[in-house]
């Protein structure tokens, strides 16, 4: 038999929502990913609402492949506060991505801003040489 405490400042009617002693956690999911691609450069975005540059590592891996960890760095504190119900938070994830050819893999770059994760993908810039030349037809 699992004991809950029932909450005394919200109408009866709400005690069964709030009562996470029996109700079934959420499991985390993956982070919302979104790539685009322009002409110079493609664009990896990552949504992390409430992350900061700490909570993350991004590298190239011995492959190739791109590599997104993600670990929500938890505070140890006396906050006798606690979650009725929790729902959104990513305790610890982590993404490859295969890197297309064209990638300059020295130059690429991240950056967190309004909850976003941006990875900055530069191209590789491939100069079309024109060779104006005569062949010897042998």
């Amino acid at each position: 038999m699992t004991m809950y405490t029932r909450n005394n400042w919200l109408p009866e009617v709400f005690n069964d929502f709030f009562d996470t002693n029996r109700m079934p956690r959420t499991n985390a999911t993956a982070p919302a990913i979104n790539v685009l691609e322009s002409a110079t450069q493609y664009t990896v975005e990552l949504a992390a609402p409430g992350l900061k540059k700490e909570d993350f590592d991004v590298n190239v891996n011995a492959d190739g492949d791109l590599t997104i960890k993600m670990e929500r760095q938890q505070k140890s504190g006396d906050d006798p506060a606690h979650y009725l119900r929790r729902e959104f938070a990513y305790a610890k994830f982590e993404q490859t991505l295969i890197l297309p050819d064209d990638v300059d893999r020295q130059k690429i770059t991240a950056r967190v801003a309004d909850g976003v994760l941006t990875v900055d993908l530069p191209k590789v810039s491939r100069q079309e040489q024109q060779v104006v030349r005569s062949i010897e037809v042998g």
